[in-house]
């Protein structure tokens, strides 16, 4: 029996997929869409996201802000970002002036006028260019979950970062029990709570959830090389994930982590040598602005298991 690769690629993921059906979260990988797929479509908006479900991703990873009028909205940055955004007027944003455009001092109807999706990105090039806008969380959810009905896929998750910092407090969102209040208000009212992670780099979110609603699953971002034990320690619990710099993971981590039944699942990895030396130290998850690349590398090492144990008379030629 000659196959090729594609083929097989093709035949591996639907077994895969049948499997994932019924399976165990905890015992697989979980793909997680950074921004949607910020490598291939606008970051943060409802295009990436769709595209992220059509690839396969596990996750939804999104960072949310609060705007003027109290809405939760679906942006990485908490102003008009000069690399991504043109003002409402459509002109070009300069570095210097992006801070002075604060999207918490603005309500969300100016906010969705601004066009984030056509300037190109210098930093990933084979994004496609299309008028997107800044859209709710609510927005995003229902998309989502519609698209996936629609489709008849099974439900993914949602990995969701309050942006917050004790410098910023009052200045470029509200103070942090409001923030994380808002955000929880969204989910709740969509009914995901029991398929949503909540993310930081700043510790009281994660604290003033886990003591008020401790059902919640939380993740700790880490982006300092700091030890694990010290960053455990700093936050007070141990949260079910830690979500380092992918730099920063090893076999020492790893085993910490097992350890204290807590996920590693690091951020954020596009280079494929690196998202298979991740997966072979043991993470749980990949954060990735490149989704179809880490399906890719699942897919082909699972092949190869497969392949070697199971269909001995197998040969792969090339496509």
């Amino acid at each position: 029996m000659k196959l090729s690769w594609n083929h097989i690629i093709m035949v591996v993921y639907i077994i895969l997929s049948g499997c994932t059906q019924k399976g165990d979260r905890k015992n697989s990988i979980d793909i997680q869409g950074h921004r949607g797929c910020r490598g291939i479509m606008p970051e943060n908006s409802v295009p990436a996201m769709i595209k992220a479900l059509e690839i396969g991703v596990t996750t939804l990873e999104m960072d949310v802000i609060i705007s003027k009028d109290k809405k939760v909205v679906v942006s990485h940055e908490p102003f008009l970002s000069h690399e991504i955004c043109l003002t409402p007027e459509g002109k070009i944003i300069s570095e210097k002036e992006e801070h002075l455009l604060n999207l918490y001092t603005m309500n969300y109807d100016e906010i969705r006028l601004c066009d984030c999706g056509t300037k190109p990105h210098d930093r990933f090039p084979e994004q496609q260019k299309i008028p997107v806008y800044k859209p709710l969380l609510g927005e995003v959810i229902d998309s989502s979950e519609n698209y996936l009905r629609s489709h008849s896929l099974n439900p993914i998750w949602y990995n969701i970062e309050i942006k917050s910092s004790a410098e910023t407090d009052s200045i470029f969102h509200p103070p942090v029990v409001e923030y994380a209040e808002l955000v929880l208000s969204v989910i709740k009212e969509k009914n995901i709570s029991g398929r949503v992670i909540i993310q930081s780099f700043d510790l009281r979110p994660l604290q003033y959830i886990h003591r008020k609603y401790p059902d919640f699953q939380l993740a700790l971002l880490i982006e300092t090389p700091v030890p694990a034990e010290k960053s455990i320690s700093l936050l007070g619990f141990i949260p079910n994930i830690y979500s380092p710099d992918y730099t920063f993971v090893n076999k020492e981590l790893i085993n910490y982590a097992k350890k204290n039944n807590m996920k590693v699942i690091p951020w954020t990895v596009n280079e494929k040598d690196e998202i298979l030396k991740l997966l072979r130290l043991g993470v749980n998850g990949i954060i990735t602005d490149y989704p179809e690349r880490v399906l890719e590398i699942i897919l082909s090492q699972s092949l190869q298991t497969v392949a070697l144990k199971n269909l001995p008379n197998l040969r792969i030629s090339p496509s």
